[in-house]
């Protein structure tokens, strides 16, 4: 029977409510069709605003993990494409201002008609609390790496502090890929709930 554009789209959004209601209720088949139904049109948006590269499948995952925490507070009125789109949206507005701010270098000389010059800049960001702030910080984190259970804890550590691709992770852990992604994605989420609140900007 043939739908119109309009009837698609009434007929996706009234899915879409039965499974944002499922997942409320802490049904997590909810949250995986969820995942299944809107990770291409996410991922595809992801790579429009940052380019193709290696982190973009992370800040697909980023961008579920932040819908699903904060799900609950979901207005119906609205699509939740549109909500969904939103968040991964502003995910990559952020992660393109650190990513700019990481790639703007102060040891580099600057050209000017008499030479080159140094750029220096007084260091008023530090200050003698700040190493162990995020000595504390650090520990924190590690702390809940270490209690995620042993197959989430192995793939969290491969991706993100032996930085390993998730292609290299599936092949040393003789596992399907969408498996790693899966660990992954699960072990963040762990992490997320664990460290809001915790840990600055995590």
């Amino acid at each position: 029977m043939y739908q119109t554009p309009e009837e698609r789209r009434e007929q996706s959004r009234i899915e879409d409510k039965q499974l944002i209601a499922d997942a409320i209720a802490g049904k997590q088949d909810a949250f995986k069709r969820l995942m299944q139904k809107y990770h291409n049109a996410i991922y595809h948006l992801i790579v429009r605003m940052v380019g193709k590269n290696e982190d973009v499948e992370d800040l697909t995952q980023e961008a579920f993990i932040k819908a699903f925490n904060s799900i609950s507070s979901f207005n119906d009125e609205f699509a939740f494409s549109t909500w969904l789109y939103k968040i991964a949206t502003n995910n990559c507005i952020d992660y393109l201002r650190k990513r700019k701010l990481k790639t703007f270098s102060i040891d580099r000389p600057l050209s000017s008609e008499d030479g080159d010059q140094q750029y220096e800049i007084p260091d008023d960001t530090h200050t003698p609390d700040t190493e162990i702030l995020q000595d504390q910080q650090t520990s924190t984190i590690q702390k809940a790496i270490n209690s995620l259970p042993e197959k989430y804890r192995v793939v969290i550590v491969m991706r993100h502090q032996e930085e390993k691709s998730y292609e290299e992770i599936a092949q040393q852990l003789d596992l399907p890929l969408g498996t790693v992604k899966a660990h992954i994605f699960r072990a963040r989420e762990m992490l997320y709930r664990s460290l809001r609140g915790r840990v600055g900007n995590y």
